[in-house]
Formats: C-alpha cells, sequence, structure tokens
C-alpha cells in the first residue's frame, strides 16, 4: 500500500471534528493511541484549508508560520482542535527547531506517518516466520498424524511402524513408545491414524487391523489400551473427535474407511464410560475390554449410538471431521462425484440427511471457518476453492496460484486467513564427473518443492509464499499441521518432521529499522542517535523524543553497514561494510570520500578507530585461493591529511606483522596505545611502553604480546580502556576490560601484562558485547538472548594482586529490553543524565536509565519526554502517610551526619544523579511485554546521600501546604515579666592574677644539634654519604688531570 493509497484512508467526510474509526478485534495498543492524534483525525477537507492557509497571493513566495501563527490560524481555520494540540504537532513537524513550517515539511512529515502506518499495517497482515527447522525424530516408517495435547501440553507424533513420540511444549524429543495390537505381528500391522479425546484423556489409534484402540494417558501403565473396538467391515484411515465444551458427556468420534464408508459413535455419558462394561468382563480395572462393532450396531450399548452412510461408493474417505455450527459430519474423497458430503444430522440425532458437491479430479483435504461459514477444499486441479456449505452449484471463491495440486488447506481463524499446501517437482542437473556416471545417466536429479501459500481470504489473494525443498523418494508422504495457538507450522516428509515457527506477532513489536540493526551511536553535539543495519540504511533519532529526523537509504548499495565510528569534532559520520569500503558522510546526506580498504574486493569491517593523525580500519583477512595470496588486511592506515581525492587508497602499515588472523576488535588509549584481539585469543598491544624504574627515564616503542589460558573461554568480542584511571602504571590496578566468550568479562594490566580479575556475567549466554560510560564508572553487558546488564566499576579491580579475583562486581540492574541477539551498546550522559542505548538483532532500539528506568524503543508510536522521567520522576499520589513519615525520618537521621558544607555538595550533585532514581514510567506504552528474568540484586552497600535527599524531595511534594491556622493566646513566659530577676548585672569579683611564662630566651638551657634531634643510624647513613659522593668527585678530578 503506498503513501498515497493510505492518505485515501483518512476522513473524507465533510463534517469538521475528529472521526472515530471502528474498533476491529485487532488493534493494537499503539493504534488505539494513534487514533487519538491530531494529525490522523484530520480529513482530507481540513487539509484542503491548511493548504489555502500557506498558499501566497504571490507566485513563488513560500509562508512560513511560527509555532504562535500555527495555532491561532488552524484553531480558526479547520474549527476544531485546541491550541494545544496543534503546537504539539508543530513541534513534530519542525524537528531541526527552526521556530517556523511550511506547507512543504507539513505533508513531508504527514506523508512520513502515513508511511509508518502503512508498514505497521502490513506486519499484522503478513506473519513473519523463523527459518525452517527440523526435529531429531525416532521413526523409521511415514509420520501418519500430529497433534497437541492441550491438557498436558504435549505434542504427540505417531508414525506408520507404530512408535508414538511425546514431545514437549518447547519440542524437545521426551520418550517414544511402541504401540502395538494383538491381533497380527506387527511387521504387518500399520497405524492410520491417531486422534486426542481431550475430556477423558484418552486417544484412540487406527490400524490396519480393521480395529480402534482406546489408550488411557492417566493409566499406571504406559499407555494401558483400555477399549478395543474390533469388527469392522473396512481399514479406517482417518479420524476425528468433538466433544461439547459445555457438557463434556456429549461427543463425536467419526471415522473413514476404505471402502467409501463414513461411521461416527455418538457418546452421551463419555465421562463416566464410553462403552458398557459386560457382565462377564473381567473385573480388573486395567484390563482392556473389547468391544464388536456389531454390538454397538445392534444397540447394545447405551452409551452411544452409531450413525453412518455409503455415500462415497467404493472411494476411500481422506478426511472426515464433525463440525458443531453445522450440526453435520463433513467427508471428502479423490472422486469428481461426491467430492465433499455434508450429512446433516436430524432432529432425532440418529438419521443423516445428505448432501455432496461434485468438484473436478476431486479434492485431497478440506477445512471449515465457523465465523465465516465457508469450507475450503484442496483441489487436485490446482485450485483452492472457497463454498458456502448450503450452495453445491459453485464455489464462492477460486484462488489461484498453485502450479501443482494442492494436498492441505487450513484456516488461519484469527486472521481469517488461510494456508494452502502443494508439491511441485523441479529438474536440477549436476556436471558428470566420470564415464560410469554417463553410463548410469546420472545427469540429474530430481527434488521435491512444497509450496506454502497464504491467502488474504476477504479480498481473496495471495499474500505470502514459501518454498521448502525436499529431496524426491517414490514412495512420497507429507503431511501439514498448523498449531495456531502456538504459532508453529508442521510439515513431514515421510519420516522427517520440519517446524516452522511464527516469529512474535509484529503487531506487538516495535521495529526501529526494517531490518536487523548492526551499530548503533550517539552524537552529543547534536542530542541525536545514529543507527544502521543490514539493510544498508543509517537513520538519525532525538534523544530526547525519540522522533526519526533523517535516514540515508542504499549507502553502501545492498551491502550490510558492519560498523560506524565518528570523527573527533562529531561532525563527519564513517560507514564501513560489507562490500571493502569506509565512506565518510557529513550530516545532509553528502560522501565526501570513499576508503578503499579490500583494494576492490568484498571484506568485512569489524571496527574503525578513529586515531588524532590516522584512521585505523581493523577486520577480516581476504584470502585469494586463485593466487595462494592474502589480498585484505587485518589493520589499514589511512591518513585524513592526504584525503584530496574522492577515492582514497590505504597507506603502509609501520607496525609490522602482528597477527595471523582476523582481526575482531580493537581499542585506542592516547596518547600511542593501540590494542587489538585476534581469532587465536591472543591480546596484542602496540605503543610506547613507559618503564617505571627510576633509571630508566626514556620511552622505547613496543609491541607486546600477553595471552591467558581460561580453557576455551577468551574469544574476545570487545576491548575498552578505563582511560580515567591515568595512574594505574604506578599505583597498578586494571585499566584494559575485554568480554567475549562464554558470557565472561576480565579486567587487565597491560603495563604489567597481568589479567587480574575474570566474572561470568552471563551464564550460558555465547559471546557478550559490552560498554562503559566516559567516567568508567558502570559497565554495560548484552548477550545473544536480548538481556541487559549493569555493573558497577568504580571501585572494582584498583589495585594489583597476586591471586585472580573471581568475585563479580555489584549487579545495578538486569532486565531484557530486547527479543534476540544485541548487536551495539552505547552509554552517554545528555544533560548529565546516564542513559544506554542499545541496538538488536530483532530491528529495534532501546534507551533506559541505569536504576529502574522506563525502556522506551526508537520508531514507537508515542514519543517521549525524557526529561519528565529522568529529571522529575513521577510519585505515587495514592502514598500512604506512614510512607512519608518514614522517609521523613530518614532524610533527618542520614541529614544529621552530614557536614554542612558536604550537604550542600550532595544536593548540587543530586541534579545529577537523578537518573539513578527514577521509577518506570506506567503511561508510556511500548507495545511490547517483555519478561522479567530477574529484577536488580539486593543492595550490600549503604545508600549513598543522593538517594536519601531524592527521596525525602519526592516526599515533600507529596505534601498539600494549606493556609496556616491562627495560634492561640500563649502566655509571656517569666523572663518577660520579670527581666531584672534573670538579667540583671552582677558585681565583678577579684580573681587572683596568674603570672606571665617566662620567655624561650631564658629558659633555653642549651643549643639542638642533630645529634640529638635524629637517631644515630641515619646520620652514620647520611655521612657515608657525603664520604661516598666526595671520593668520586676526587676521582672525577684525577681523571680529569
Amino acid at each position: 500500500m503506498s503513501c498515497q493509497k493510505a492518505a485515501l484512508e483518512l476522513n473524507t467526510g465533510s463534517q469538521p471534528g475528529p472521526k472515530s474509526p471502528e474498533r476491529t478485534e485487532d488493534v493494537t495498543a499503539f493504534e488505539d493511541y494513534g487514533t487519538g492524534l491530531l494529525e490522523n483525525q484530520l480529513s482530507v477537507c481540513d487539509f484542503v484549508k491548511i493548504q489555502k492557509a500557506f498558499e501566497s497571493p504571490e507566485p513563488r513566495k513560500i509562508i512560513c508560520m511560527s509555532r504562535e501563527d500555527f495555532t491561532q490560524k488552524m484553531t480558526e481555520i479547520v474549527g476544531w482542535g485546541t491550541k494545544e494540540e496543534y503546537g504539539e504537532l508543530f513541534d513534530k513537524v519542525d524537528v531541526a527547531q527552526d521556530g517556523f513550517i511550511n506547507w512543504e515539511k507539513l505533508t513531508s512529515f504527514i506523508l512520513l506517518e502515513l508511511n509508518k502506518q502503512d508498514e505497521r499495517a502490513k506486519a499484522t497482515v503478513v506473519p513473519q516466520w523463523k527459518d525452517l527447522e527440523f526435529l531429531p525424530v525416532k521413526h523409521k516408517d511415514n509420520i501418519q498424524k500430529v497433534i497437541f495435547l492441550k491438557s498436558s501440553s504435549h505434542y504427540l507424533t505417531i508414525s506408520k511402524e507404530g512408535l508414538l513420540a511425546i514431545w514437549g511444549e518447547n519440542l524437545k524429543l521426551q520418550e517414544t513408545f511402541p504401540i502395538t495390537s494383538d491381533a497380527t505381528k506387527l511387521k504387518h500391522l500399520w497405524v492410520t491414524s491417531l486422534v486426542s479425546l481431550e475430556n477423558v484423556n484418552k486417544i484412540a489409534v487406527a490400524f490396519t487391523s480393521k480395529e480402534i484402540c482406546f489408550y488411557d494417558l492417566l493409566s499406571k501403565e504406559e499407555f494401558a489400551c483400555q477399549y478395543k473396538l474390533q469388527g469392522l467391515k473396512g481399514t479406517p484411515i482417518c479420524m476425528d473427535y468433538w466433544y461439547d465444551p459445555l457438557d463434556a458427556n456429549e461427543s463425536i468420534l467419526s471415522f473413514g474407511d476404505i471402502t467409501g464408508k463414513v461411521q461416527a459413535i455418538a457418546f452421551t455419558a463419555a465421562l463416566i464410560s464410553l462403552f458398557e462394561r459386560p457382565a462377564s468382563a473381567c473385573e480388573d480395572g486395567e484390563a482392556t475390554m473389547t468391544i464388536n462393532w456389531a454390538e454397538l450396531l445392534s444397540g447394545c450399548h447405551k452409551c452411544c449410538d452409531i450413525l453412518e452412510h455409503k455415500l462415497h461408493q467404493g472411494d476411500w474417505v481422506r478426511q472426515v471431521t464433525y463440525n458443531a455450527s453445522l450440526d453435520a459430519i463433513i467427508s471428502s474423497t479423490t472422486s469428481n462425484t461426491n467430492s465433499v458430503v455434508l450429512a446433516w444430522r436430524e432432529k432425532s440425532k440418529k438419521h443423516l440427511h445428505m448432501t455432496s458437491f461434485n468438484i473436478a479430479q476431486g479434492i485431497h483435504a478440506f477445512d471449515y471457518h465457523a465465523r465465516l461459514n465457508l469450507i475450503a477444499t484442496a483441489g487436485i486441479n490446482n485450485k483452492v476453492c472457497l463454498w458456502n456449505p448450503y450452495v453445491v452449484s459453485k464455489p464462492v471463491g477460486v484462488l489461484w496460484g498453485h502450479s501443482a495440486s494442492v494436498i492441505a488447506v487450513q484456516f488461519f481463524v484469527e486472521r481469517k486467513q488461510l494456508f494452502s499446501f502443494s508439491k511441485d517437482k523441479f529438474l536440477f542437473l549436476r556436471r558428470v564427473r566420470t564415464e560410469q556416471d554417463r553410463i548410469l545417466n546420472n545427469e540429474g536429479m530430481t527434488i521435491i518443492s512444497n509450496v506454502l501459500r497464504l491467502w488474504d481470504i476477504q479480498h481473496q489473494l495471495s499474500i505470502q509464499r514459501i518454498a521448502c525443498s525436499f529431496p524426491e523418494s517414490q514412495d512420497f508422504r507429507c503431511l501439514f499441521h498448523f498449531d495456531e495457538a502456538h504459532g508453529r507450522l508442521f510439515i513431514s516428509f515421510n519420516n522427517r518432521l520440519a517446524l516452522l515457527a511464527m516469529k512474535s506477532d509484529a503487531s506487538k513489536r516495535v521495529k526501529s529499522h526494517e531490518k536487523a540493526v548492526t551499530c548503533v551511536l550517539y552524537n552529543s553535539i547534536l542530542k541525536q542517535v545514529i543507527s544502521s543495519d543490514t539493510g544498508s540504511t543509517v537513520s538519525f533519532w532525538m534523544i530526547d523524543t525519540g522522533q526519526k529526523i533523517k535516514q540515508f537509504t542504499g549507502c553502501h548499495g545492498n551491502a550490510e553497514i558492519s560498523t560506524m565510528a565518528l570523527d573527533a569534532n562529531e561532525t563527519r559520520l564513517l560507514t564501513g561494510s560489507t562490500d571493502g569500503t569506509v565512506k565518510i558522510w557529513d550530516f545532509n546526506g553528502y560522501c565526501h570520500h570513499t576508503l578503499n580498504v579490500g583494494q576492490d574486493g568484498a571484506v568485512d569491517i569489524s571496527q574503525i578507530l578513529i586515531l588524532k593523525k590516522t584512521i585505523l580500519v581493523t577486520g577480516w583477512e581476504r584470502y585469494d585461493y586463485a593466487s595462494w595470496k592474502t589480498i585484505g588486511r587485518a589493520i589499514t592506515v589511512f591518513r585524513p591529511q592526504n584525503f584530496n581525492q574522492f577515492f582514497i587508497q590505504p597507506e603502509e602499515w609501520k607496525g609490522g606483522i602482528q597477527h595471523h588472523h582476523d582481526i575482531l576488535c580493537a581499542a585506542f588509549l592516547p596518547p600511542q596505545t593501540v590494542v587489538t584481539d585476534t581469532k587465536p585469543q591472543k591480546l596484542l598491544s602496540a605503543g610506547r611502553s613507559h618503564s617505571t624504574h627510576p633509571v630508566a627515564d626514556q620511552s622505547t616503542m613496543g609491541v607486546r604480546n600477553f595471552e591467558i589460558d581460561t580453557e576455551g573461554k577468551n574469544a574476545v568480542m570487545r576491548l575498552c580502556f578505563l582511560k580515567v584511571r591515568k595512574n594505574t602504571a604506578v599505583t597498578g590496578g586494571a585499566n584494559l576490560v575485554s568480554c567475549g566468550g562464554s558470557g565472561y568479562v576480565r579486567f587487565w594490566d597491560i603495563y604489567k601484562k597481568q589479567l587480574l580479575a575474570e566474572f561470568l556475567a552471563h551464564s550460558g549466554a555465547g559471546t557478550i558485547i559490552m560498554s562503559t560510560d566516559k567516567m568508567n564508572r558502570y559497565l554495560t553487558t548484552g548477550d545473544l538472548d536480548g538481556w541487559l546488564k549493569i555493573w558497577n566499576i568504580e571501585e572494582y579491580c584498583l589495585n594489583s594482586s597476586k591471586n585472580k579475583i573471581t568475585k563479580a562486581p555489584t549487579l545495578i540492574r538486569s532486565f531484557q529490553p530486547h527479543e534476540d541477539r544485541i548487536s551495539s551498546l552505547e552509554m552517554c550522559e545528555p544533560g548529565g543524565q546516564l542513559l544506554i542505548i542499545s541496538s538488536s538483532a530483532d530491528c529495534s532500539i532501546c534507551v533506559t536509565g541505569v536504576c529502574n528506568a522506563p525502556v522506551w524503543i526508537f520508531g514507537q508510536a508515542k514519543h517521549w519526554h525524557i526529561e519528565n522521567y529522568l529529571f522529575l520522576p513521577k510519585r505515587d499520589t495514592n502514598l500512604v502517610e506512614n510512607d512519608i513519615q518514614k522517609e521523613i525520618s530518614l532524610f533527618s537521621k542520614e541529614e544529621s551526619c552530614l557536614d554542612p558544607t558536604e550537604h550542600s555538595l550532595l544536593n548540587k550533585k543530586n541534579k545529577d544523579d537523578s537518573t539513578y532514581n527514577v521509577r518506570p514510567s506506567e503511561d508510556i506504552n511500548l507495545g511490547i511485554k517483555y519478561k522479567e528474568r530477574s529484577t536488580c540484586m539486593k543492595e550490600t552497600q549503604k545508600p549513598y546521600y543522593g538517594e536519601v535527599i531524592k527521596k525525602s524531595f519526592s516526599a515533600f511534594r507529596s505534601l498539600s501546604i494549606g493556609v496556616l491556622e491562627e495560634l492561640p493566646e500563649v502566655n509571656k513566659p517569666a523572663f518577660l515579666l520579670d527581666p531584672e530577676k534573670y538579667f540583671r548585672e552582677e558585681p565583678e569579683e577579684e580573681r587572683p592574677q596568674i603570672p606571665e611564662a617566662p620567655s624561650l630566651f631564658e629558659t633555653l638551657k642549651a643549643v639542638f644539634d642533630e645529634k640529638n634531634l635524629f637517631p644515630k643510624e641515619i646520620l652514620d647513613h647520611e655521612r657515608k654519604a657525603k664520604q661516598l659522593c666526595q671520593e668520586k668527585s676526587c676521582e672525577v678530578k684525577k681523571n680529569k688531570k
């Protein structure tokens, strides 16, 4: 749907004012909010009025309006809406904060919003699927049926040889059981069908021995056979079971056989017993009771009735089901006569009235949608037909698109869509390599391609096509089953079982990009977040509101953008791609230079380091197997002072060949230290090594290797210098952090080449990434499952120790903002408030604070005002008085411990630390319900005073201040009534004079000397040093002479 078509969906009525669109079942929270926005309520007539307001009588003159003019004129011209609403619309349009807007800016904003709504609507219509996955089955023959047990949340699969497999809800194979019958030997016995009797906790299995066995799932024995129905005239090959959810005693088991007969057993007391136990039966409740079909026909069992018909006239019944809304048994065959038969139950409930559909070439399967009242048939003639159950002359719709016979259909009931499944053949040729291949004619191979289509029933259009390929076999059988409750599609190919699982509902998840996000940066000058994705798109977002400002598409063609960087002045953006180039952009979308990293070849770029006068690009080496030479470089150097052309070639790297493998990450420490990591799990530090020995006063260039054996857990993905710790060369302590394989984080002292600390940050999460703030107070780590953890490292590993530290630092927060792998992390401080920005392969970018702040997603329908939640956190107005008094008493207690000067400093600092005391916002609608695996760990340290002061402020804001009451009259104190008694002057008493102390000169007996002042050892050491110095000076004088 284009923007033009979306514009037609605006309100077109002539009546002024907003119109409320009809509510549907699939409306999401974002759509609920979106319908209330002013721009979504404006009609076409309203836009015509607004356009006339921007038109100028003079040609080629553009009229611009300020915020005040816009709000005033729009309320008058449009005739509805408040000035506040038009003011919010103005702020959204004026992204650059120029203070004015024109018609072009307004229309651009409206078209962009309509495009977002269009994409959001598409996401709600078309389901997204994960990759096809084959489950590890133990079946040796064709899989006959897949069912789901709602009572125990287990899946059951049964194969032709009689092996029953039990799967957990997580699709892990738990147990397998062989289900056999005593009638014949196993090699002559085939299972044909399986159904679940949910209301009585049983399953029914049909065999080629013309019998149906009922197994009790609650029995002490493993799948004990409780009933065995024998004596059927034909082999049952399909079954179906239904029970009344309002009265579980009423249920119907229907089945069809190879003779064309459709039969049904209507149970009337299923909860008590399916069949009556004969008097001669064994009293043992666990024994199998055998029921003969002739007994049921004769009416010996009063708890059930038999229904049957033979309208299919000898054709195999391929599918049968009972539908309660039609009160009919529906069955189908592959014959072109009586292809579909509806057997309606009459009032007596014991007789059937038949209606048949004749479909050319017959059908393989069918399905019925009760709300749409439609029957869909899978035709052998490659067509999917939609039928009204009461109209047999012709279908109400025909769906074209399959190039082979359709073997299965199933409705997606909730979305009112239809799945159809067909089998096609394609021929693929392979090169003949030997003469034997030519003799055997092995010049090609045929594979089976199963095509799955999803149809929109309302428009009768195919909205999705998925192809799955399997190798051809002579005996080919394919099974199709869709579990709508869990969004899982099962496809079996003989004895193999494949799973096609739906991704999370796109309508409930916000997307920042159309494709997986690869990198995220923060521009502190513009206060903007910059993000890139695998589709070579770069987007710019306002950090304060989350609004998208602009977007560059096709930056590197169709190649993925793997990394980005900003120059030192943050005025240029560098993007690195898998096409082997790095491009330098300004923020208007103009590319100034292209750096040829891969030397005209495609190489992956892992990181871009911006040094003072150099740009270092690290990544993967590219090896040419034809020439047996390495083409790409692990480290590529560019010097900006030589950028005098558009295409820039790399310069020579003078650091030598230190890496023989790909470089995964790198870090730079001013002035001249670069640390890199390579695949063989080695850290390399290149730069100037400063010695701490008092004699060595000079700096020498050096390259140092240091690695440590951590049992294969040290694959490094990120490196980060702790630049605030400047004195670690003298005092010791960690100044480098690395993370990566197996979820471990390590702290290093690069001067001593020593691993100081190592702890497990994410257990069982595989590789992780990390980021730290500029002051190196906090460390943020993210894993492959979308989990984020924030650690306090301000006082972690400050000193060197002989033993490696394995205790983790204080964990501040642990939460899951993403549903997939976290690809990039960035920590920033706009306005002094510390924020964490994370991007993920789930196409979203999130921002949050350090402690319990809300999580916002760039691209969500409702823009945020971050200062309202970080500077002025909302307080619950229903706080009880006890909580307020508790906070006030706590504040007074802590305040008494503070020095007055210290208290004033802390009060001033509290403005910058308010981020850490934020409560989650309840009125921000994220559109995603994230799982809370664990909350913040209990604080083991005492709370800092900033937190106490913050709590007190919020408590005082909760107090209501009214007019002071008049004080009652108070009696004057006694000292006011009789002041002479308390304040009269007493006569001075004579006090003895204190003699003056003698002066130091008078009392000094002897002069102090060094011998009495210092110990003898110090004086002897000083005397020897003077003698040694005199002797050396004499030797120097003699040598000169």
